[in-house]
């Protein structure tokens, strides 16, 4: 895996989900602990930092309101209305500050949907940027991360999933997620085995120039 034309695609690293107090903290944070999602994502970025990968941050915000959606929400929009989380300006709606952008990260805008595809630049930045493999990271298991999955897989991108950086509101939806969905559209592996395989190419790639 060449660090080079890879990026770690980080969706909704946000307050509301992964911060006490946040909306949506209380449904995710069973899940969050059994994966140990945080630890196991800053290791992963701070590794794919180190070995010059691209980190693109894909959050999720809506204007008080919401008047960008539906005026009848159902499902998992319903629920973000119904819980007045991810408005834009607010606490809820920025990025964790253990997980916060800096240097040459990149933070795609308005993602309004599931699939980070949808409705953002995200195609365009990583055609733009030569990225062709992508690891997906975040919430939920089996909503944006599944839904962005699918989208990266039609589009012909080389998908990874890293299944410890990842959380749903329940255990058996993360499980099943896991198990079912992400061999079929992807290429799953923990946190741990993506950032070995980041390092040892760069470790190759700078022996190979002398380094």
């Amino acid at each position: 895996m060449d660090p080079r034309n890879t990026a770690v695609v980080l969706i909704e690293y946000q307050n509301d989900f992964a911060s006490e107090g946040g909306a949506l903290h209380a449904a995710v944070a069973g899940s969050m602990a059994e994966t140990d999602m945080l630890e196991n994502t800053k290791k992963v970025v701070d590794a794919a930092r180190e070995a010059g990968a691209t980190i693109i941050h894909a959050p999720i915000s809506f204007v008080g309101g919401y008047k960008e959606i539906s005026g009848s929400p159902y499902g998992i929009l319903k629920g973000v209305v119904d819980s007045n989380a991810f408005v834009k300006g607010e606490w809820g709606s920025q990025i964790i500050d253990d997980l916060a952008p800096s240097g040459d990260d990149i933070v795609v805008e308005g993602k309004r949907g599931l699939d980070t595809f949808a409705s953002t630049n995200l195609d365009f930045i990583l055609r733009s940027k030569g990225i062709t493999t992508i690891a997906l990271g975040g919430f939920l298991t089996n909503c944006c991360v599944e839904s962005t999955m699918r989208s990266a897989y039609e589009r012909g991108y080389e998908v990874v999933t890293l299944s410890d950086c990842v959380a749903a509101t329940s255990s058996e939806e993360h499980a099943n997620a896991i198990r079912y969905d992400y061999p079929m559209f992807s290429k799953p592996m923990s946190g741990e085995e993506f950032a070995g395989q980041l390092g040892g190419v760069a470790q190759v790639s700078d022996a190979s120039r002398g380094y």
